[in-house]
């Protein structure tokens, strides 16, 4: 069973789609070493540089997938996917590199052929096209014909797909604007709902004060009316201990007569 597999089905089939890219690039460039027309190279080329832009996207959805699933694996698991990001990367660039080689050696022999002298060219055309049936010429028109078409197909394919970036971008910041409208009225309302818990806590906190006061001077009071029971209770007969109001002064002892009769 294939590692990646165990580890993510997503992963294996994406692994899967770069490893196809990787081949169809080394047969491209193999194939391109075959051409000699310069015209055929520079569509070799561009087509080459679209694969290598789908497998450059496709590494980047296998980095992202594995940053998803990274905290659910093991650590050995993680090292090889790792190394394995690494390998598809070094390999892109590798291509990468070999673009821009054949890509050089193109422009310096479009280089070459514009610096030629043009009477040179039109004599060897001449001498070309002399050697031609009119059925060579005919098919040589339509070859030519049909290479303008393309190029027209694919000059209206880039300014279709740059129209549609564009529209996609359009929306993309309007989505964004919008996302920070709500954060930015939502930070509001946050920030008036701290405002206000602070206020209330303010006003339970001197609520809580004004309380204990309260309380304290209850506690004194009460404190005071117990020890002036206790002190009148003790010294009954004391003047000096001023009655309590509502409090009855203590009973005396009264002596009933006894009369017989």
């Amino acid at each position: 069973m294939d590692p990646l597999s165990a580890i993510s089905e997503e992963l294996a089939e994406i692994d899967g789609q770069i490893a196809d890219v990787f081949r169809a690039l080394s047969n491209g460039f193999q194939k391109l070493e075959k051409i000699k027309d310069s015209n055929r190279q520079s569509r070799q080329l561009e087509d080459l540089t679209d694969k290598m832009r789908d497998c450059k996207r496709l590494i980047k959805e296998f980095d992202k997938e594995v940053k998803n699933i990274e905290r659910s694996i093991d650590p050995d698991s993680s090292r090889m996917l790792s190394e394995k990001k690494q390998s598809m990367i070094k390999e892109l660039n590798s291509y990468v590199a070999l673009k821009k080689q054949y890509a050089t050696n193109l422009e310096n022999k479009k280089a070459d052929l514009f610096d030629a002298p043009p009477n040179e060219y039109a004599e060897q055309n001449v001498l070309l096209a002399s050697g031609m049936t009119n059925q060579q010429l005919i098919d040589n028109g339509h070859q030519m014909m049909d290479e303008t078409d393309q190029a027209i197909d694919r000059a209206q394919k880039v300014v279709h797909e740059t129209i549609n970036v564009g529209t996609e971008t359009a929306a993309t910041l309007k989505a964004q604007t919008e996302q920070m409208s709500r954060i930015v009225n939502e930070l509001d309302s946050i920030h008036f709902s701290i405002k206000k818990a602070t206020k209330l806590v303010k006003e339970i906190g001197r609520q809580v004060a004004t309380d204990r006061c309260i309380m304290g001077l209850l506690f004194l009071v009460v404190i005071g009316v117990i020890a002036t029971i206790i002190v009148k209770l003790v010294h009954p007969n004391n003047k000096d201990i001023r009655d309590i109001p509502g409090l009855a002064p203590p009973v005396m002892n009264r002596k009933l007569l006894w009369s017989s009769y």
